[in-house]
């Protein structure tokens, strides 16, 4: 993902193996899996794993839990380092719910059953993510939806030419569908748009 919740790109990270191979061994990142040595300070390295991981990019509880259990971290330990942390505001999954919608619809122009997805895969279930998913309205779908089909819908060289309208239909109803669209809505959504564009 790009933008609040994107991830470095790869020529970033080709660079960063480099300088890393340059600068030979270096001492363990905190919350690395060297740090989880018997003498380590299981909370210490908990609250490392979890600070690094929000320093990143925004997490939710559910993907943080995830990370400290990838890492080895016990059971016990997780719960209580997540626990303080919430009592701070530092894990917010009702906060990062609402960031995460505004961030998927603006970036990505999904619908809300597509983001309502991504937010189940994240932890987010329930009332807290039909909270953050009130945020879009029907009629912000189909503004979102009609923006992107006038951008990619390209100009048909027969406007008369019925096989490449309806090529270029599929296509476009195709792709709302990849972004959480109904079948329906996408096909009156694009038939809308290139009625306008003739």
């Amino acid at each position: 993902m790009n933008g609040f919740f994107g991830t470095p790109g790869a020529a970033t990270q080709r660079s960063a193996r480099r300088s890393a191979r340059k600068s030979g061994p270096r001492a363990p990142t905190p919350g690395s899996p060297a740090d989880l040595t018997p003498e380590a300070d299981p909370h210490e390295v908990a609250r490392a794993i979890v600070l690094r991981q929000l320093s990143m990019a925004p997490r939710s509880r559910h993907q943080l839990h995830t990370k400290l259990r990838e890492r080895g971290v016990s059971e016990e330990v997780a719960a209580g380092i997540l626990d303080r942390y919430e009592e701070v505001q530092l894990i917010d999954d009702a906060e990062f719910a609402r960031m995460y919608v505004r961030s998927r619809a603006q970036t990505r122009s999904l619908a809300r059953s597509a983001i309502k997805r991504e937010l189940a895969e994240k932890g987010i279930t329930g009332e807290l993510a039909e909270d953050a998913l009130l945020q879009r309205t029907d009629e912000d779908e189909r503004s979102a939806a009609e923006d992107l089909v006038r951008r990619k819908a390209r100009p048909l060289a027969d406007p008369g030419d019925r096989a490449s309208r309806d090529k270029q239909v599929r296509r476009l109803v195709a792709m709302l569908g990849r972004k959480g669209y109904a079948p329906s809505l996408a096909f009156s959504i694009v038939k809308d748009v290139l009625d306008q564009q003739e």
